[in-house]
């Protein structure tokens, strides 16, 4: 999709924004939590019964993905399975480490693919979308949610009506 590579970046820099001492699995994962949409035969909600189990899908293919990859470079073991383990975690979290990478992507899609989603669904899909974003938020994430502020009045009125 035309707005993933932005998005990778965009997770990043929301990240370290939200956790400036992130180490380099946590960085790694950041960047690479959505590789499993790089594929030609990629996941698509309409695949799975309900729009959470297509999260853990995708979230659990990137991770196996991240890990093939990352196999090919000179690094331990435990580095790998960490970033695996974050990427695995990053839509649902459960712990302090993939919940600050959950919170950054979620960031990320209200900062960078907001508009692209829009484009794309239409108003509708994209408040039921933001609203399932927004409820994933952490607290502190969620006062940052509200410091977003899109120049497209609709998409304001979308991140409004999304909490």
């Amino acid at each position: 999709m035309p707005e993933d590579l932005g998005h990778a970046k965009n997770t990043l820099e929301w990240l370290l924004r939200l956790n400036p001492d992130a180490d380099h699995a946590l960085m790694v994962a950041a960047y690479a939590h959505d590789i499993e949409r790089a594929r030609p035969d990629r996941y698509q909600r309409h695949m799975f019964a309900n729009y959470d189990d297509f999260k853990r899908a995708h979230a659990r293919e990137g991770s196996l993905r991240l890990s093939e990859l990352l196999r090919n470079y000179p690094l331990s073991q435990a580095f790998i399975n960490e970033c695996a383990r974050l990427v695995e975690h990053h839509e649902h979290g459960g712990d302090a480490r993939s919940d600050v990478l959950k919170d950054a992507d979620s960031l990320s899609y209200f900062d960078h693919n907001l508009a692209f989603y829009y484009e794309r669904e239409g108003y509708q899909s994209t408040l039921k979308r933001a609203r399932w974003g927004y409820q994933r938020l952490s607290s502190r994430a969620q006062a940052r949610f509200h410091t977003l502020a899109p120049e497209d009045p609709v998409l304001q009125l979308l991140l409004r009506e999304a909490c």
